[in-house]
């Protein structure tokens, strides 16, 4: 049975998977949080899934590496430079990171990008989030999937497409941009929306999580997937074969 190390495992993601991983056909090699040493965790399981913090990410990727274990990253919140460390890693191990470990949002990805790649930029694309008053960033990074897998599909980058701010006065909406409102209040799991706004007609396309459950569910069949894969940065449409 593949063992599954959790850093983060006080947390909420992390007792969800505590608590699914048995039922999934995964036993707990054990937890690890911002007091511990990431190293010992990293030696003792076949592979690792991090819903910590980005500043122990660092930390956590560097065990990982030491101890040749793959790992999923589920952190959110994430800057450019722990992504360059997560390029970096994936040069000696395995490493899927993703925004979001629900097997429905990375169907999710995979449909608005073939909508964004086929509708072309005629169509306005915004991306509309909320989540509980709790949560400490914005555009949650399911959001921030969501605007990539559309720039991608119009053969753009997040980056360059995203406008995260429309306060005075703004001016006409430009061609080609994806706009993103985030939403916070009571105990929202998790609702997401893409909306592609045409001349007389609009497509929505949205995902909403009712529990907690779906995103560990998720993070341990990734996990299952990327223990004994070769190095490298996979993704959660590998995991479903998209």
């Amino acid at each position: 049975m593949t063992s599954i190390g959790i850093y983060g495992s006080a947390g909420r993601m992390g007792r969800a998977i505590a608590e699914a991983a048995p039922g999934l056909g995964a036993r707990v090699a054990g937890g690890a949080d911002v007091a511990d040493d990431p190293a010992d965790l990293a030696r003792k399981a076949d592979v690792l899934v991090d819903f910590s913090a980005p500043a122990a990410l660092e930390a956590n990727l560097a065990a990982a590496r030491a101890a040749r274990t793959p790992i999923v990253v589920g952190t959110t919140g994430l800057a450019q430079r722990h992504h360059d460390l997560v390029d970096a890693a994936a040069r000696d191990i395995a490493v899927l990171q993703t925004g979001n470990t629900s097997l429905g949002v990375a169907l999710l990805c995979s449909l608005v990008r073939q909508a964004a790649e086929r509708l072309g930029e005629g169509w306005d694309i915004e991306v509309l989030e909320m989540h509980h008053r709790n949560k400490v960033d914005a555009p949650s990074g399911t959001a921030l999937m969501l605007g990539a897998a559309a720039a991608d599909g119009l053969g753009t980058t997040l980056s360059e497409a995203a406008v995260y701010d429309r306060s005075g006065l703004t001016g006409a909406r430009a061609e080609g941009t994806i706009g993103f409102a985030s939403m916070r209040g009571g105990s929202v799991a998790g609702d997401h929306l893409v909306v592609f706004a045409g001349d007389g007609e609009r497509i929505e396309m949205g995902h909403r999580a009712e529990n907690r459950t779906i995103f560990a569910h998720g993070a341990i069949r990734a996990a299952l997937w990327l223990a004994g894969r070769d190095p490298g940065r996979y993704t959660m449409d590998q995991v479903l074969g998209l």
